[in-house]
């Protein structure tokens, strides 16, 4: 039989990340089994994995001898295995569009959006402008964005790296409406976008006019 150490260290970690999705609760012995590895290297990589945030551990005592560890994927580590949100979302968001007018469409979009921002409004409401900037970066870091501000000699800028939505966004380019929404909600002042992902640049620039 053909052993798995033979492969990289990475897909020694794949080995064990679906040993433990298959098998909540798994031991280190198990987890060594199933990777066909030694249980060193075994705790080495639950060692990186958990630093990572990937696993949750869990001491389990005996009635003799020392307790033991047993593992079992985070919610972090659950997103690493293929999903079926993006498939789901497009094909809500068709149903909707098909059967509303473009603009209840656009109404319920902002509705979400002035949702979000009502759960958060006496955080952010007595703040000066550079913490409203600050607060508005963690909140699209909640919402799975890549972002930060600067203020460079043209005014204040916001940069996002990543974005969530990206790929609904290509079917569905109202949703890209998400973020710009927030920042305006947020800050209050008018904002100008400069490039976007969905169009093939590399970040989403935005200038805020202050």
């Amino acid at each position: 039989m053909k052993s798995v150490t033979n492969n990289s260290k990475k897909s020694t970690r794949q080995v064990i990340l679906h040993a433990i999705k298959l098998s909540p609760q798994a031991k280190i012995e198990d987890l060594a089994t199933a990777a066909d590895v030694s249980p060193v290297t075994v705790r080495h990589h639950l060692n990186s994995l958990q630093a990572e945030g990937m696993l949750e551990v869990e001491s389990v005592r005996r009635k003799v001898g020392r307790p033991y560890y047993v593992y079992t994927l985070s919610q972090q580590g659950q997103e690493l295995f293929p999903q079926r949100y993006f498939s789901l979302t497009n094909r809500l968001l068709d149903e909707l569009k098909s059967r509303l007018p473009e603009n209840v469409v656009n109404d319920i979009f902002s509705g979400v959006v002035k949702s979000l921002v009502a759960d958060h409004k006496n955080e952010f409401e007595t703040l000066n402008f550079e913490e409203r900037l600050n607060y508005v970066i963690g909140l699209l870091a909640d919402e799975g964005f890549l972002a930060r501000w600067e203020h460079t000699a043209e005014g204040y800028q916001i940069i996002e790296y990543s974005c969530p939505y990206i790929s609904v966004g290509q079917r569905h380019s109202e949703i890209c409406t998400f973020d710009k929404e927030l920042m305006l909600t947020v800050l209050d002042v008018p904002i100008q976008q400069h490039s976007c992902m969905l169009n093939g640049d590399d970040c989403c620039h935005f200038s805020v006019d202050i």
